[in-house]
């Protein structure tokens, strides 16, 4: 969530400086930095069933999940952000990196005070990415997940899983989640089903 903007313009080699040494973490758009607010009980414990469920699925692939601290440099190097997760199969086995460069499918958790940013400006900037094959938004007040996936000459189509018995079907890294598995856990006030 991004909380506010500093005024002070910094170089990206700045902004990554800062980044090493900062309790908070910062996107960083064009020289300008913005702090990133803490999320909601339901936001981290969607991001973590995502992380668990992505873990398992991927154990045998060349493919790593990362989240939370991970950033995303697009080309230009002009912007970072920190996705809620990311998948990158490119094969870097360099752990010492603190930026995926390369992702393969990204996910936000959806919050009221980001949600139009998130699928408005940044899906702009996170379609720059070659690598970026799907981009995955999850909803935070309901069952519901947006797919994302490039196709043909760059045109992106959606495709919505709503309810518990829809399954998520990430074709980039050829699997599929179930609703269920990724709401586990959160029951929403005004929905009459059950996760387990």
């Amino acid at each position: 969530m991004i909380a506010f903007s500093s005024d002070k313009y910094l170089t990206p080699e700045e902004y990554l400086e800062l980044e090493k040494t900062s309790e908070i973490r910062h996107a960083y758009i064009d020289g300008e930095i913005y702090a990133m607010a803490s999320g909601t009980q339901t936001h981290n414990i969607l991001c973590l069933n995502l992380a668990v469920l992505l873990r398992r699925y991927l154990k045998d692939s060349i493919c790593q999940t990362f989240m939370a601290d991970m950033k995303v440099q697009l080309q230009d190097q002009r912007k970072f952000f920190y996705p809620d997760l990311i998948v990158s199969c490119d094969g870097n086995k360099n752990f010492n990196l603190n930026c995926a460069n390369s992702p393969t499918v990204i996910f936000e958790v959806l919050s009221p005070s980001t949600e139009g940013f998130d699928r408005g400006d940044k899906f702009k900037f996170y379609r720059s990415l070659p690598s970026l094959e799907e981009y995955i938004l999850v909803s935070s007040n309901q069952y519901s997940v947006d797919c994302f996936r490039r196709s043909e000459n760059d045109f992106w189509v959606l495709q919505s899983y709503q309810g518990l018995d829809a399954m998520l079907h990430l074709k980039s890294l050829n699997i599929e989640v179930s609703l269920t598995d990724i709401y586990e856990t959160i029951v929403f006030e005004n929905s009459s089903e059950v996760t387990g």
